[in-house]
């Protein structure tokens, strides 16, 4: 069964086309990355799928029911801007949350043991929210969506503004949920290197799908392979005909796939003597599927 599917979806404001007829479909227990610009729609997407927003035409089903039916306790979601209250603790912020679903007595310490293990909140547990970092609210945003066991975690642009540790913290805890529980994660973000571990992409760009494939196709499609070269000298590589770039310290070559680039250094061992092969990236491709580089990237 398809943990997230959606038929010809559309939403207008007006004249404004935020999503415009998009298809997709999500797998039980995949990893799921949707990926555009700010306003691209994917927030109004999210809006649509946790029933925030009542769609203009098309057809939405969570775990293979309508949208319209009763699904909250299928989803959990972790929006852009966290929604804790600053002047609650850690703790309090989970009881409220647990509150919404039934959740009180022996049944709430017993989730919340589970939780705190799970995301390492002992030391923040009484700690007001106000006063934690990046990281920490982060992970406790995450529990909070997914303290009433949801099947699908929904997480909008979830590390925007995070340092690069933070950042690196949090995918290991969304990580480790999903080897924990089989959960569905679906991604939106800007961050391109963000999907490079997805087993499925969507890229959207003004409220169309514009690629639908797993991250290896999309790269094998659009994005290209390079070889850069180190201590040699820019006339040798002009007598190999091909264009290049200066890159650093090096001269990178661009290359079909690995495959050419094999050919190329059997055929030339004297030039390709100190060199590195790179495939093409996740950035490459939304470059090559938009037009342009993602926010997320420089």
């Amino acid at each position: 069964m398809k943990s997230i599917e959606t038929q010809h979806l559309k939403k207008y404001y007006g004249e404004v086309r935020a999503v415009d007829d998009i298809s997709f479909a999500v797998e039980e227990g995949e990893f799921f990355a949707f990926l555009g610009e700010n306003g691209a729609g994917k927030s109004t997407t999210i809006s649509v799928l946790a029933g925030k927003t009542r769609a203009t035409a098309g057809r939405v089903l969570v775990e293979g029911r309508p949208v319209g039916e009763d699904i909250k306790g299928e989803l959990g979601v972790v929006f852009q801007d966290s929604v804790l209250d600053r002047s609650l603790t850690v703790q309090e912020n989970l009881l409220f949350r647990a509150a919404l679903y039934g959740i009180e007595g022996a049944a709430f310490r017993e989730r919340l043991a589970a939780v705190t293990e799970l995301f390492s909140l002992g030391e923040i547990l009484k700690r007001p929210v106000g006063k934690l970092s990046g990281g920490q609210r982060r992970r406790t945003d995450i529990a909070r969506a997914i303290f009433h066991s949801p099947r699908i975690l929904i997480l909008d642009e979830p590390t925007t503004g995070l340092d690069p540790k933070s950042r690196r913290d949090v995918w290991s805890v969304v990580h480790m949920l999903r080897k924990a529980q089989n959960i569905t994660v679906f991604l939106t973000t800007h961050y391109m290197e963000e999907a490079a571990d997805a087993d499925h992409v969507v890229i959207i760009d003004g409220g169309k799908v514009k690629a639908d494939d797993t991250p290896l196709n999309l790269k094998n499609r659009y994005a290209f392979d390079a070889i850069t070269l180190y201590h040699v000298r820019e006339e040798t590589l002009q007598n190999l005909s091909m264009p290049y770039e200066r890159a650093g310290e090096g001269l990178r070559i661009r290359v079909e796939n690995t495959a050419q680039a094999t050919a190329l250094i059997l055929k030339h061992p004297d030039i390709f003597t100190d060199y590195e092969v790179t495939k093409g990236g996740m950035d490459d491709v939304f470059l090559a599927v938009t037009g342009r580089r993602a926010e997320g990237d420089v």
